[in-house]
């Protein structure tokens, strides 16, 4: 079915906004693709903050005009869908995890920063933990010394203490 000029217009305002709010673009091609396994995969990257498309290749190329997903546009041809996402690596995550189970889609490529990804690179971001993790990680990484300290003032005091006190039976002890 065939979109009149209005509505390839809202198609374009449209991308536009996901464009201009997203960090990533992923591009996977879906020749093959069960309609249950794209249902399948679109619940997912909703889930996750990703808006997957299913856009005319010359529509995506206008949307794309002018932002930092510009360097793809060579790789736009073929039956593509586009994942959008403003979490860095929610997008290669979602297309490279169901990539790993339906050897139907196909990573063509991606945009980060402002640079084009190849296949292994989309597979390289998608590989980086989640924010949450990473800031997990970076706070264990910040408690490590002090907790470090804290346990060794704990255990001299405690070596301190059992010279001075008296020694105490394990049944008192759990009384």
């Amino acid at each position: 079915m065939s979109l009149n000029r209005s509505e390839k217009q809202a198609v374009i305002e449209e991308v536009t906004a996901l464009a201009a709010k997203a960090q990533t673009l992923v591009m996977a091609e879906y020749r093959g693709i069960t309609v249950a396994d794209m249902t399948k995969l679109r619940v997912d990257a909703r889930s996750k903050g990703v808006t997957l498309s299913v856009l005319k290749n010359t529509l995506a190329r206008r949307a794309v005009a002018g932002s930092s997903f510009e360097v793809a546009v060579d790789q736009m041809t073929g039956p593509l869908i586009y994942g959008f996402s403003e979490d860095a690596v929610a997008a290669a995550k979602v297309v490279s995890d169901f990539a790993k189970t339906n050897d139907k889609l196909v990573i063509r490529s991606g945009v980060f920063g402002g640079k084009a990804l190849d296949v292994n690179g989309v597979k390289q971001l998608a590989n980086i933990p989640s924010k949450e993790v990473l800031l997990a990680q970076l706070l264990g990484l910040m408690q490590s010394p002090i907790s470090r300290t804290a346990r060794v003032l704990a255990a001299l005091a405690e070596k301190k203490g059992e010279g001075a006190a008296a020694p105490v039976s394990e049944e008192a002890a759990v009384a």
